[in-house]
């Protein structure tokens, strides 16, 4: 027996199923493709053709009906071999996101809220991991007689604020002090960098202040600690419902219900974090290579982001599978783009 091989003629009838499909959600049929005004095939050739992509696992027959959907296999070829043969342009999105504001929550909200509008997806964003931010500034302030605020400033203008209780009314210059021997010692440095050294000497030279540091100390730690419960940032997930076969009722209720439990949300960014498969970044998630069972029916396409040094995170757009790539790729390659522009300008 003959061994079937992907040909030139396969790979185009093979896209044009697929960009069918993605567009209507209607199984595609011999007929259709054969009508399309490019590609000059006669539709007895087109079934020859089609079964042998079936056969192959490229494609696949619904009970229902006799036209042919996507497999994942053929998702995945699309991906990897017909998308990756564009240049995708960068022109979307223009002005519409990334105000300038300084906190980076406000900022992933926006992010997310932008995804979903543009791609009629779901948006996920992840925080970044502060553990090995860098601090760039440290900033005391008085409250009340017992109160302090301690603001956390690392790499990229990323702020976290605390209010600390304190037994001791310190002075004006007590506070100057302190704020002085802070940041003229953890400058610099990344909360994993605070080894025991540093802090000894810090507590050292604080004198009778060193209560106070080790709070502060203890607030830094706390702020950027990997074991805080991971932000997850979502927005669209109604989205889903503008797709039938994931507005099904339960199935669309699994769906919500996963979106609203970020321990396995976080099972996809786990496997992404770590991951540099292109220059770009970015990974697609297609049914059954997704870790979440209640998200075989979807793709999902991801990127990790990068803010200063060490502060990293992971964006993610969920959909059906028939979603459009092109789309979904050009718009997370240049919400990266504003991103990394707008912390730049931040540093600056």
């Amino acid at each position: 027996m003959k061994k079937l091989e992907l040909d030139d003629r396969k790979v185009i009838i093979l896209k044009a199923i697929i960009q069918n499909y993605m567009e209507t959600g209607e199984p595609v049929g011999s007929r259709t493709i054969s009508k399309l005004p490019d590609l000059k095939i006669s539709s007895a050739t087109i079934r020859n053709e089609m079964s042998d992509l079936e056969d192959m696992g490229y494609i696949v027959q619904p009970h229902t009906s006799a036209g042919r959907i996507p497999s994942d296999r053929g998702y995945r070829f699309y991906v990897d071999n017909i998308l990756n043969e564009k240049q995708l342009e960068l022109d979307e999105f223009k002005d519409l996101m990334l105000q300038k504001v300084d906190r980076l929550e406000l900022v992933l909200k926006q992010m997310a809220k932008v995804i979903a509008t543009n791609t009629n997806y779901a948006a996920l964003i992840s925080a970044p991991s502060y553990q090995t931010g860098i601090l760039k500034f440290i900033q005391l302030s008085k409250i009340d007689e017992y109160k302090l605020l301690l603001v956390i400033v690392l790499e990229g203008n990323i702020i976290n604020n605390k209010i600390i209780d304190i037994d001791k009314n310190l002075s004006d210059k007590e506070i100057f002090n302190l704020n002085l021997l802070l940041n003229t010692s953890l400058n610099g440095l990344s909360v994993a960098d605070m080894n025991i050294n540093i802090i000894t000497k810090l507590q050292k030279d604080a004198l009778e202040l060193r209560d106070v540091v080790d709070k502060i100390l203890q607030e830094i730690s706390n702020s950027f600690s990997s074991d805080e419960e991971l932000n997850i940032y979502t927005s669209g997930t109604t989205n889903i419902f503008k797709y039938p076969e994931l507005s099904q009722s339960d199935k669309a209720k699994r769906l919500i219900d996963t979106f609203e439990e970020k321990a396995k949300l976080k099972e996809i960014f786990d496997e992404v974090k770590d991951l540099e498969s292109d220059s770009d970044g970015i990974q697609v998630h297609i049914g059954e290579e997704l870790p979440i069972q209640t998200m075989k029916d979807c793709s999902v396409v991801t990127a990790n982001y990068e803010l200063g040094e060490g502060l990293r995170g992971t964006i993610g757009i969920v959909g059906p599978k028939r979603m459009d790539y092109e789309k979904v790729l050009k718009t997370i390659r240049t919400l990266m783009l504003k991103l990394d522009e707008q912390f730049k300008q931040d540093k600056t």
